[in-house]
């Protein structure tokens, strides 16, 4: 009897043949396919979320673009007597701040009490409209998860069904497509989850700074009717 010996050109250092990796990437489209309808809400939930995030942060930029030496120019009118120009002013420059500066000088004459009143009313009728929309990230942010874990029951039903239908002749691709609905939505609905609550967190941040900046404008302004003038 013959002993067959391996190819010494094929063994390793060791003596024994070399261990062969093999990698293959995963087929992110088609892993997506087996999360079935739930995947759809999921990206109809992401879709709207980045729009939402998109156009929010295009507001906000543009709102939190202050007029170039604006309340200067507002002080030398007002301190000069030249209400329409301030006026004119604020109502030709596009920005949170100018329209709440003119709702106060168009109250100048009136007590302090009221024109303060006024801005602030205008304050947090321009902080409303940067924060319109953002309820629907902050629901995106707990729902796609819940609505993943979701696909996760429904998967794990699907395999238990699998199984008591089977018998006692249980399959591994009998179980495969439940399995796939249960851990593709899952880790979908985290993913989009996540992708909401940090645009959501983001854009709250910027506009509490655009708050703190509407603030300061309204105390500067209402410092300024309290200056001699000189």
């Amino acid at each position: 009897m013959f002993l067959q010996t391996a190819n010494p050109e094929i063994l390793g250092q060791d003596g024994l043949p070399p261990i062969v990796t093999t990698s293959e990437s995963i087929p992110v489209l088609q892993l997506a396919m087996h999360g079935g309808w739930i995947m759809i809400v999921l990206l109809v939930f992401l879709a709207i979320a980045i729009y939402i995030f998109i156009e929010r942060l295009i507001l906000i930029n543009q709102s939190s673009k202050e007029p170039s030496n604006f309340m200067n120019t507002i002080r030398d009118f007002v301190h000069d007597g030249r209400l329409d120009s301030a006026k004119s002013l604020c109502a030709n420059t596009d920005s949170p701040i100018a329209r709440m500066i003119g709702k106060g000088i168009s109250r100048i004459g009136k007590p302090l009490n009221d024109i303060n009143a006024a801005i602030e009313n205008v304050g947090k009728s321009e902080v409303a409209n940067l924060e319109r929309r953002l309820s629907w990230l902050s629901t995106t942010a707990g729902a796609a998860p819940m609505i993943g874990f979701l696909g996760t029951v429904i998967g794990m039903i699907q395999v238990f069904f699998a199984m008591e239908s089977a018998g006692g002749n249980i399959e591994v691709a009998m179980l495969s497509g439940g399995m796939y609905l249960a851990m593709v939505t899952t880790v979908a609905g985290l993913i989009v989850g996540l992708i909401a609550y940090i645009c959501y967190n983001y854009l709250v941040a910027r506009i509490e700074n655009m708050v703190f900046v509407l603030e300061a404008r309204a105390a500067e302004f209402m410092d300024l009717l309290n200056e001699p003038v000189k």
